[in-house]
Order: structure tokens, then C-alpha cells, then sequence
């Protein structure tokens, strides 16, 4: 049986999978959901004997229903492939008491690659079934690690391009390079004078121009989207919530049908719901622990029911969370205001015009099995420092920041409950700010001195995506205002207002 997608903005907007994912955004300027959360058809038990690759399948083709099984095996065989440093793929490690899943395995050695390794795929296969005939554009922004995912994962992919916006000042040198030394005639890279909030703004605002579409159409080319709006990259993000869980359970760290918590660093958003679903599919999930740096807009929602994105924009050495509008919770809004589009409409105008909204006790019960804090600067540092020299084990900063609100939530409540947390990316990624936080003498030296000290005292091997950025020359040098967005695009499409 056919699962259907609608907007979250409207009742009449209902599609496919696969014009969902073509979409990217429903054209009411909605996220897409689907109109049920399908149930796992696998039990546990069997899910736990088989490998990545055969869990992604069985999880995706509940949400992916237009795929033919043929289709969705061979994008998910082209995805996760060699590009992975592991077979495993999504490895869990366990250090002092919680089970990190590794999700930085990837070409980009970061969370987005296991789901961007394979939206390309899945976007060429939805363009051929839904007899596409022009060139798609895929549009994003970035805090950091989308946009190099993205790049990596359509760089020369046929019938593409790809444009991504960064904020200049507001990544990391890592993330930086690995995004200005992306090769690929298809690909175009752009910093922004401004902060991440501001480039997602400016690429919605792209999305909606309905005379840029027409000018689009004409050239042969047509918007679509790889951020985490996109329900290409959600349903590949709740595979290793599923994964994590069978894998426990063929450890037997856990027993069967015992619950586990998940804590996760949270920006977008996206992260978090895709494990929300998992629970929603039958992982037996407890407590969901949403982790915010000091950008705590999240933290303050799930406190006091008020989202208010009207407040100073921190910049912290967790880059990719520095958000302070959640474009993903939006689901979540729909889903626990009853999929009432209509309600939800009011809280995204009311966020649109106000910079706030404010949701009903009644979804505020819907929402009792998340929980929220946040972490600060140096209780990131703080526990970066204590898990290397406790255990040896070294992670990123984002990683840290979920670590510090799980010590949080624990000392809180008393909760002792096993619990998987999502490792979002290689500390090899934030090198300055992970070393620093071991010890400060580390900071006279050179980036790249770093990565290999950083090698010697975690022994662990150098990434391959950070050997290959070393000497890479700077292929993507362009600058602009964000209210400049829409004429580099057109620049680099080549299409005019004629």
C-alpha cells in the first residue's frame, strides 16, 4: 500500500515519495510528512542479524513506497559503499557508560554523509520516475556539514548541479576548506555575510520565488533542496536509530523489548525527529534528550512551551548547532497540534512576523517524551577533557555537548537507563577547539600539526577526507551580501530576468 506525503502548511498538497522528495519544500512553503508512521515489519530480533545496508532497506521501504525494490536497493547499495571507513557503517563504541554511534564514517567524516551519501541517488531515480526532463538544482545552506555532504555526495552527478551557501565567519577552517577545494564542474560554493540563519532564509526565500521558477523552467532547470527539510534525508536518518538498537540487542547489551534513551546534539532538528519516528516504528525508545550548545532556543521550548528565535546569535565551537530557527521542528509542531495544518500555519506565521509562538498545553503533553537542555562553552571543553583522560576516547565538540546534557539529565533525574548517543562528527573535524579543551599548549600550533597530534594521542588514523583537503587548491572563492543570494544563482545558472 502506497504511504503518502502532505504538507505540513496544507490538507490538499498530497504526493509521493518520490515528488516529495524531487519537492525538496511543498510549494504552500510546508515540510513534508508522511500521513502515517509506519510500523517495522521485521521484528527486532531479525533486524539485529542483518547488516546496515539490509536494515536500510527494510526500515526505507515502509517509508519509500513508490521505490521499487530494485530501485531502493541499488541507491542504497551505491550509498553506502567504500565511501565508509567501516563496514559497519554506523559503529557504537561504548566509553564511560554510553553507547556512542560513530556517525562520522562517511567521505565527509560527519552525520549528513549517511543520509547525502544517498539523496543523490534517490533524487535521479525520483526524477526518472517522474519523467523530469530538466536539470535539477540542488539549493542548500549550510552550518557546516551539510554543505560539504552535499557537495561531496552530487559533485558530477549527471542531470545536477549543486549551490551551497556557508556562513563566511561561521565554520569551522576544516569545514571551510573541505567545502572551497570541492571539485566538480556541477558544483558552486558561496560564503555569506551573514550568519547561518540568515543563508537558510535567503535559500527559502529562492524556493519560493515563483518568477525565479519560471525563469528556471525556461533555461531547463528546476529548484530542489538536500537540507534536512528535504524527506530524502530524514528517512535515511532514522535507519540508525533502528540499527543502533538491533545492534545492542546482538551485543546483548540490552534484552529484548528493553528500553533505551537517546540523547542527540541538536540544531535543525531533523537529527532528533528521525529518531523520534524510529520509536514511533516500534524501537523500544524511553526518553528522547535534545542537546543545545549555548544557541539554547530549543532548551527554552522544551522548558516553557515558547519558541523565540529573538535573542543574541551565539557563535561556539559547535558551529553546526548554532541555529535559532529549527526548520525541522516544524514537523514536529504539525504531528503534536493533531496534523491540523491549519494550527500549525498560525505558529509559522506568528514565528514569520514575532520571532515567537507559543503551543498548547495539549501538545505540550504530546511532546513528554522529549527532554532538553544545554550545555555551555565549558562544559563542552569540560567533558571533552574528562572522557580523553578517563577513557582515551576523544570526541568532537558537538558530541561533547550532547555527552555534557546527558551527565545533566542523569544527575536530574536519577534515570540510569542505557543510552545510544549520536556522535555526530570526527573530532578531526574541530581539532582546535577538541585539543584545546585536553590542553591548551596545543594552541600554537598549525591546523594541520593538530590533526596529526590529535592522530598520536586518540591512536586513531588521520581521515581520509582530512588527508585529501592537506594541499588541495581553493576552487571556490565567491562572496556575497545575503540579499545577493539570488543573483549569484542566476549568475551561475547563467539564466537572466530577459
Amino acid at each position: 500500500m502506497d504511504l503518502f506525503y502532505r504538507s505540513t502548511r496544507s490538507n490538499s498538497d498530497v504526493v509521493k515519495a518520490s515528488q516529495a522528495i524531487l519537492k525538496g519544500l511543498a510549494q504552500d512553503g510546508g515540510l513534508y510528512v508522511p500521513e502515517s508512521v509506519p510500523h517495522l515489519d521485521k521484528s527486532l530480533d531479525e533486524l539485529a542479524n542483518m547488516t546496515y545496508q539490509e536494515t536500510a532497506y527494510e526500515v526505507m521501504k515502509l517509508f519509500l513506497t513508490d521505490f521499487t525494490e530494485v530501485e531502493l536497493k541499488d541507491c542504497i547499495s551505491k550509498a553506502y559503499d567504500n565511501k565508509f571507513d567501516t563496514e559497519q557503517i554506523a559503529p557504537l563504541v561504548e566509553a564511560d557508560g554510553t553507547y556512542f554511534l560513530e556517525l562520522f564514517h562517511g567521505a565527509t567524516i560527519a552525520f549528513k554523509d549517511m543520509a547525502l551519501s544517498i539523496l543523490p541517488h534517490l533524487l535521479i531515480t525520483s526524477a526518472k520516475k517522474n519523467n523530469v526532463k530538466n536539470e535539477i538544482v540542488i539549493l542548500t545552506a549550510t552550518s557546516g556539514d551539510t554543505g560539504k555532504a552535499a557537495l561531496a555526495g552530487f559533485a558530477d552527478v549527471e542531470g545536477t548541479k549543486i549551490i551551497v551557501f556557508y556562513p563566511k565567519n561561521g565554520v569551522s577552517p576544516i569545514q571551510e576548506k573541505q567545502m572551497i577545494t570541492q571539485k566538480g564542474e556541477n558544483t558552486f560554493v558561496v560564503g555569506i555575510t551573514g550568519n547561518f540563519d540568515d543563508a537558510q532564509t535567503g535559500v527559502k526565500q529562492l524556493f519560493g520565488d515563483r518568477a525565479l521558477a519560471e525563469i528556471m523552467d525556461k533555461a531547463g532547470f528546476q529548484f530542489s533542496s538536500a537540507n534536512s527539510i528535504n524527506i530524502g534525508r530524514l528517512v535515511p536518518q532514522i535507519v540508525y536509530y533502528v540499527y543502533s538498537y538491533a545492534q545492542l540487542l546482538k551485543m546483548g547489551s540490552v534484552k529484548k523489548g528493553e528500553e533505551i534513551n537517546i540523547v542527540v546534539p541538536t540544531g535543525n532538528f531533523g537529527n532528533i525527529l528521525a529518531a523520534y519516528f524510529a520509536k514511533q516504528m516500534g524501537v523500544p525508545i524511553a526518553k528522547l534528550i535534545c542537546a543545545s550548545n549555548e544557541n539554547k532556543v530549543l532548551y527554552d521550548f522544551f522548558k516553557t512551551g515558547i519558541y523565540d528565535r529573538n535573542r543574541a546569535f551565539v557563535l561556539t565551537s559547535s558551529p553546526s548547532m548554532d541555529i535559532l530557527i529549527s526548520s525541522n521542528l516544524e514537523r514536529l509542531i504539525y504531528l503534536t497540534a493533531g496534523a491540523d495544518a491549519s494550527r500549525n500555519v498560525e505558529f509559522m506565521k506568528s514565528l514569520a512576523a514575532e520571532g515567537k509562538y507559543e503551543i498548547t498545553a495539549d501538545m505540550r503533553e504530546n511532546m513528554k517524551d522529549f527532554y532538553g537542555n544545554y550545555a555551555s562553552e565549558q562544559e563542552t571543553a569540560d567533558i571533552i577533557k574528562m572522557l580523553y583522560e578517563k577513557t582515551g576516547y576523544v570526541i568532537d565538540t558537538h558530541t561533547a555537548v550532547a555527552a555534557a546534557v546527558l551527565n545533566k539529565y542523569r544527575e536530574e533525574t536519577g534515570d540510569k537507563t542505557k543510552t545510544v548517543l549520536a556522535s555526530t562528527a570526527s573530532p578531526f573535524k574541530f581539532t582546535r577547539s577538541v585539543m584545546n579543551a585536553i590542553d591548551t599548549k596545543y594552541d600554537v600550533m598549525g591546523d594541520f600539526e593538530l590533526v596529526d597530534e590529535l592522530s598520536k594521542i586518540a591512536k586513531v588514523k588521520v581521515p581520509r577526507a582530512i588527508e585529501e583537503i592537506r594541499t588541495a587548491p581553493i576552487l571556490h572563492s565567491t562572496v556575497c551580501g545575503k540579499e545577493d543570494m539570488k543573483s549569484v544563482v542566476m549568475k551561475f545558472l547563467g539564466v537572466g530576468s530577459n
